[in-house]
């Protein structure tokens, strides 16, 4: 039984329950009863009138006992203690002078009614004592004859009156304590419940934690291809699956909580990474090498790039690394999450290809180169002029011939990116002339697509690099803005020289990229989805060109893009 529950029953017991009130009185009375009736000495002078006494002590009990069973009938009990002053004072005249003998059972009902919550019942405590110590004047109708009955009516009943403020006092002092220690009680339970309620949610939350753990933990067991590791915000690793204890030959034990993720890096990738980064002056940078590792998630935005990762035996393996945040339920990063996949027979597919582009490349460029010339001859042959119409033949033929070298030239260039082979011829170049001069190139075939093509400087755009790449990587992003631009639209360039680089941006209000295919933009030969759907020519050469030129200058291009608004290409070359 909870404390509450004992106080509610004590509290009853004490306040509520007129028989157990009634019975002391009862118990008493039945002791005077007894000694009336077997001491001689005692023997009562009206046995009738102690009958009526008896009667009334009866009949209170009665009363008390169905108040106590009934609870409808509770606010009667205070009649029994009234009932007992009754009953006392005839009981006391029946037996004559010998009752001053029984005169302290009085003070029972009393102490019952002083109990009671309010100073009212210390007066009618006061008027019950006159009446049951008055009652042979009141039977015998005549007023007290003797100084002794006058004051046995005033100055008795005044003294248990004030024995009733005190016992009233006292009951009030006891009721308010214990309606604060059910208070408690009460704050207690709730707050027990509180916690009990604290507990089981706690406890469902371990164990959906639990399960949750589990079934990442299966998760990561089952991936066996990529390796998975995880780190916190230092870069002390965390997590460690399987597929990284296959890729680097060291097992979970070996490296979680004890080494970091950047350990498994080649250390120039990471500096040379930490110099593309350009990190602000004064911005100081504890761990470089780490720091050029997840930058780009720190600040929110996935990255997907190739390392070199080292094994545990000093060799090394090509792997394609996705580096994400790891946040807690604020949103805050608590580390970062490493997925690499081993990309070193892609790499070697690609060098293959490259050099089998390469070569297809050098074999085709001959045979055009000749044609072209023929073309040329046959055009500028006095001797046997041609036809209008064979003229015209001829110019097709030359612009598929051109179109096809331009082709040659670009599948030759992304064959020498591939293989890392091709070089620049860097000079001190102001990038505004180049861009001023490839808008120039293309304002023709704007003119001709409805486009309206617009050109802006501000500030200088002197730089190391090398012109005639600029001016293909411009050329590319001017003529792929116009051609994916609809009648009407407008394409609009612009240079910004500042303190350390300067800003190229390409903007159409073409029909647009969307979101999920940025990513694969400047791979070669993808073409985005809204290109096929309007059927714009093109083999997916061109961006994958731009990019490559960008980053050999060691700048960055970067595309904003909506559907059906338009498109952003940003060139940022350093100087």
């Amino acid at each position: 039984m909870s404390l509450l529950s004992r106080l509610d029953v004590f509290s009853r017991l004490a306040t509520t329950s007129p028989i157990v009130k009634q019975t002391p009185i009862v118990a008493f009375f039945a002791v005077a009863f007894g000694l009336t009736a077997f001491v001689p000495d005692l023997a009562p002078a009206t046995w009738s009138i102690v009958w009526a006494g008896v009667l009334g002590i009866v009949l209170s009990t009665v009363l008390a006992v169905v108040c106590t069973v009934s609870a409808s009938l509770s606010h009667l009990a205070i009649l029994v203690p009234c009932i007992d002053f009754l009953a006392l004072g005839i009981y006391r005249f029946g037996i004559g002078e010998s009752a001053s003998l029984f005169s302290a059972i009085i003070v029972l009902p009393v102490v019952w009614l002083a109990s009671e919550e309010g100073r009212a019942y210390i007066l009618l405590a006061a008027l019950g004592t006159s009446v049951a110590l008055m009652i042979p004047n009141i039977i015998e109708g005549r007023l007290p004859a003797t100084p002794s009955e006058w004051l046995r009516g005033i100055f008795t009943p005044l003294v248990f009156a004030a024995a009733a403020a005190i016992v009233n006092q006292i009951a009030n002092q006891s009721r308010q304590q214990l309606a604060s220690i059910q208070s408690l009680a009460e704050e207690r339970e709730i707050m027990l419940r509180g916690a009990v309620d604290y507990t089981d949610r706690l406890r469902e939350n371990e164990e959906a934690l639990r399960a949750a753990d589990r079934l990442t933990r299966s998760v990561l067991d089952a991936v066996t291809e990529q390796s998975v590791i995880g780190s916190d915000v230092t870069g002390l690793i965390d997590v460690w699956n399987p597929g990284a204890e296959r890729m680097l030959g060291l097992t979970a034990r070996e490296t979680q909580g004890k080494r970091y993720v950047h350990e498994f890096h080649v250390e120039a990738e990471l500096l040379q990474r930490s110099k593309e980064l350009n990190y602000p002056p004064g911005e100081t940078v504890l761990n470089p090498g780490f720091s050029a590792l997840v930058e780009s998630a720190r600040l929110g935005k996935p990255e997907v790039r190739n390392w070199t990762y080292v094994r545990a035996d000093g060799s090394t393996i090509s792997v394609e690394v996705a580096v994400t945040r790891r946040v807690d339920e604020t949103g805050a990063t608590t580390g970062y999450l490493y997925v690499a996949t081993d990309i070193t027979q892609a790499l070697e597919v690609s060098r293959l290809k490259d050099e089998f582009v390469g070569l297809i490349s050098h074999e085709l460029r001959t045979p055009l180169s000749s044609i072209l010339g023929y073309l040329e001859l046959m055009r500028d042959d006095d001797e046997n002029p041609i036809s209008e119409e064979q003229l015209q033949y001829l110019g097709v033929a030359e612009r598929n011939a051109h179109r096809l070298l331009r082709l040659v030239g670009d599948l030759l260039f992304t064959a020498q990116v591939g293989s890392s082979s091709f070089t620049l011829e860097t000079h001190e170049v102001d990038v505004a002339p180049i861009v001023v001069a490839s808008v120039e190139s293309a304002r023709l075939g704007a003119s001709a697509a409805g486009v309206e093509l617009s050109v802006a400087v501000t500030g200088d755009s002197l730089l190391p690099g090398d012109a005639q790449r600029l001016g293909q990587a411009c050329d590319n992003l001017i003529s792929n803005a116009i051609k994916f631009t609809p009648r009407g639209g407008r394409v609009a360039v612009t240079v910004e020289g500042t303190a350390d680089r300067v800003v190229i941006r390409v903007s159409d209000s073409g029909m647009g990229i969307p979101e999920a295919e940025l990513d694969q933009l400047f791979a070669r030969f993808f073409r985005a989805s809204t290109a096929t759907r309007n059927a714009v020519p093109g083999v997916g050469l061109g961006l994958s060109i731009t990019k490559a030129i960008v980053v050999a200058h060691a700048g960055e291009l970067d595309v904003e893009s909506e559907v059906g608004v338009g498109t952003t290409f940003i060139m940022r070359l350093p100087r």
